[in-house]
């Protein structure tokens, strides 16, 4: 009888001179839980003999992983006295609850879209450095108005994307199953929270730091980001092309262009607001074009479940090759113009800065217009993908248009 604790034991039929080679049977624990014998789990495993002589090495089999798997196998975690559990037990539960938390914190990463949040950093910035004529004005003063702006830029984008999938749940469950709330990663009640939250962050911070652009900014936000999504009469706007391409420009271009330059041109540089400036002008335009291809190459990929739930896209309407050949034209055309405008810059850098750039990206475009396959939803995706990447990258060009 070997002892391994004063509430279990198990017994091995043995005999010290039994041959090598033989055969025996070793039969599992008899424990005592709480006072209860248990003997659901008794089983008997064979076990082998090597040595005709040696009770020892046949204890140590038992005890090694590699030479007793049945044994090892069925092994269950030992109580040491009432009330406590073993390190082992302890360590798997913080494990899994540092699992369980690990996976819904990126499960709600995705819904918030928080990849897109260095988008909006980027194009925030790039909108803040066109009221700035010279490096003096980058004072402190600048850029604690660079952060005011960037915070309900942020939050608004996280108020989007989060009511947009709210609504298209059903939707997203034919066309991306992959989301969190179409999966069910993310609860309903979690998805309004972070919606209604981000809402009224951002419409508090724009009253806390008192910049009427941005009180006005964000309740045009939340009035179009809703109207593009919920079903709700005259509503749900992305149903129609037109509407949804206006929805884009508005959301992506004059509300995320103009609060951020009136902000930092009157409220942070002291300066009378001047809107028809070059850089601007020229900014709205080009953004608002980009907007508009974006809004039509997003529909090339949801046609299938468009045509289940009736939603009239321009895709739906026209067909895919006709939609993809007109934004391929007027992303051609956008990087044509701004080439144009570069070249007629008084400044000799920014000149060579905006025509040189604006041509890398316009090739780097027509050579991944070349490899989509329109039959693969998965290639439209990425060709998607791969536009809001020009898009980002635009801004990086805009504040040298001068």
């Amino acid at each position: 009888m070997l002892q391994m604790h004063s509430s279990s034991s198990f017994s091995l039929k043995y005999h010290p001179l039994q041959k090598a080679g033989s055969i025996k049977t070793l039969e599992s624990p008899v424990t005592h839980i709480h006072g209860v014998l248990n003997r659901s789990q008794e089983k008997k495993y064979a076990i082998k003999c090597s040595q005709s002589n040696s009770f020892y090495n046949l204890t140590n089999k038992i005890a090694s992983s590699r030479n007793c798997k049945p044994f090892n196998s069925h092994r269950a975690p030992v109580t040491l006295q009432d009330g406590y559990a073993s390190k082992s037990e302890d360590d798997d539960n913080s494990n899994s609850f540092l699992n369980v938390f690990l996976k819904k914190f990126h499960a709600l990463y995705r819904f918030m879209r928080a990849y897109a949040c260095a988008g909006v950093i980027i194009a925030t910035t790039s909108n803040s450095l066109l009221p700035v004529q010279t490096l003096a004005d980058l004072t402190p003063a600048y850029f604690t108005g660079l952060l005011e702006a960037l915070v309900p830029a942020v939050l608004m984008h996280i108020y989007v994307v989060a009511i947009n999938q709210l609504s298209d749940v059903e939707v997203d469950k034919v066309n991306k199953p992959y989301l969190p709330l179409a999966s069910g990663e993310i609860s309903i009640g979690t998805g309004i929270a972070v919606t209604l939250a981000s809402a009224l962050m951002s419409l508090a911070y724009a009253f806390m730091i008192r910049s009427p652009p941005f009180i006005w900014a964000v309740i045009a936000w939340i009035f179009v980001g809703t109207a593009y999504s919920v079903q709700l009469p005259l509503l749900r706007w992305k149903g129609n092309s037109f509407l949804a391409a206006f929805c884009m420009v508005s959301l992506n271009g004059l509300l995320t262009q103009f609060p951020v330059y009136v902000h930092i041109q009157k409220y942070v540089l002291g300066r009378p607001l001047e809107i028809f400036t070059r850089p601007l002008m020229f900014a709205t335009a080009f953004i608002s074009c980009f907007c508009v291809v974006i809004a039509f190459i997003k529909d090339l990929h949801d046609v299938d479940g468009d045509k289940k739930f009736g939603i009239k896209t321009l895709s739906v309407m026209l067909g895919k090759e006709r939609v993809f050949r007109l934004s391929v034209s007027m992303l051609s055309i956008a990087y044509g113009a701004a080439v144009v405008v570069g070249a007629s810059s008084p400044l000799l850098a920014n000149k060579l800065i905006t025509i040189i750039g604006h041509c890398i990206l316009a090739s780097i475009f027509w050579l991944r217009v070349r490899a989509v396959d329109l039959s693969d939803n998965a290639s439209i995706l990425s060709f998607y993908m791969f536009i809001w990447k020009l898009y980002y990258a635009e801004y990086l060009l805009i504040p040298f248009v001068r």
